[in-house]
C-alpha cells in the first residue's frame, strides 16, 4: 500500500524575488510569464484516510502520568495477546475492599477498569504485518478447548522500567492450559522475530496500579491482603474465569479467536 503525502501551501517552492508573472498596463498577464496555479484545499475526508494506519502519539497527561515502554513511531503498533476477564459484581467488591485497606495505610492505588490475563509481552508490530500475524494466531488457536482458571493469590508486580506497580491476583488453577496457549502464541512471535513470553510466567489478573516502584511498601501488606481474599464470602465464584476466546489488541484494533 502506498501512502500519498499532501503538502501544505507553505511547502510550495518559491522562485527568486521578481520572478512572478508580469502585469501589463491593462492589468493582464504579460506574455512569456508563467502563471502560478492556485492550490486547492485538500478535503478533510482525504486528510483522514490514513489515520487508521498508525497509533496516536502518547501523551502521558492523558493517561494519568503513565509512560509507554518504547517511543511512538509512525507505522509501529503496540500489540498484546490476552484473555479478557468479565468480572462478577462480587469481584469488584473484593477489589474495593483491598484498595480500602491500602488506602488506610496511605498506599493509594487506582482500580483498573478492564481485566485480563496476558499471554504475551507487549511487542511492537509493523502495520503491514498485522493481517499476517493475526492469521498466524488464528490458525494456532483453533485447536484449543475452553477452560476455567482461578486467580486467588495476591501478588505484587512492577513493569520492567519500574515506572508502575501493580496489585495482581495470580492464577492458582488452570495455569497449565495458559502455558499451552502461550507456547503457541510464542511460535507466532518467533515468526516475526518478536519477543516471546517470560520463561517462568506468573499468570495473573492485574486489579490496581500506582506510579513508581512501590513493591517494597506493598509487600509489607501482602499477607493482610491475602487474608481479605481468603475470608471473602463469594471468592470461589468471583475469582473463577471462563476462558472461551483469545484476543489480540494491536493499536486501536482488537481481534478475537474463539476457543472450541
Amino acid at each position: 500500500m502506498f501512502l500519498v503525502n499532501y503538502s501544505s501551501s507553505s511547502e510550495e517552492e518559491e522562485g527568486p524575488a521578481g520572478a512572478g508573472p508580469g502585469v501589463g498596463p491593462d492589468g493582464g498577464v504579460s506574455s512569456g510569464a508563467e502563471v502560478k496555479s492556485q492550490r486547492l484545499p485538500v478535503p478533510e475526508s482525504v486528510m483522514g484516510m490514513f489515520k487508521d494506519l498508525e497509533e496516536d502519539p502518547d501523551d502521558s497527561g492523558k493517561h494519568d502520568g503513565r509512560i509507554r515502554g518504547f517511543p511512538h513511531q509512525r507505522g509501529n503498533w503496540s500489540t498484546l495477546v490476552y484473555l479478557e476477564y468479565y468480572p462478577e459484581e462480587e469481584f469488584v467488591e473484593l477489589i474495593d475492599l483491598l484498595l480500602t485497606h491500602l488506602q488506610a495505610h496511605r498506599l493509594p492505588m487506582a482500580r483498573i477498569a478492564e481485566f485480563h490475563i496476558s499471554l504475551s509481552q507487549t511487542v511492537v508490530l509493523r502495520y503491514h504485518w498485522i493481517s499476517i500475524f493475526v492469521e498466524s494466531l488464528k490458525e494456532k488457536m483453533t485447536s484449543f478447548d475452553r477452560f476455567y482458571c482461578v486467580s486467588d493469590k495476591v501478588k505484587i508486580y512492577s513493569n520492567q522500567e519500574k515506572t508502575r506497580t501493580f496489585l495482581g491476583l495470580e492464577v492458582s488453577a488452570g495455569s497449565n492450559y495458559l502455558l499451552e496457549l502461550v507456547n503457541e502464541v510464542d511460535k507466532s512471535m518467533e515468526e516475526f522475530d518478536l519477543k516471546t513470553y517470560y520463561k517462568n510466567p506468573s499468570f495473573h489478573i492485574s486489579v490496581a496500579w500506582c506510579l513508581g516502584d512501590a513493591t517494597a511498601e506493598l509487600g509489607k501488606h501482602q499477607q493482610e491482603l491475602q487474608d481479605i481474599v481468603d475470608r471473602f464470602e463469594n471468592s470461589a465464584r468471583a475469582l473463577r474465569m471462563y476462558a472461551d476466546e483469545v484476543r489480540c489488541k494491536t493499536g486501536n484494533k482488537i481481534f478475537s479467536f474463539p476457543l472450541r
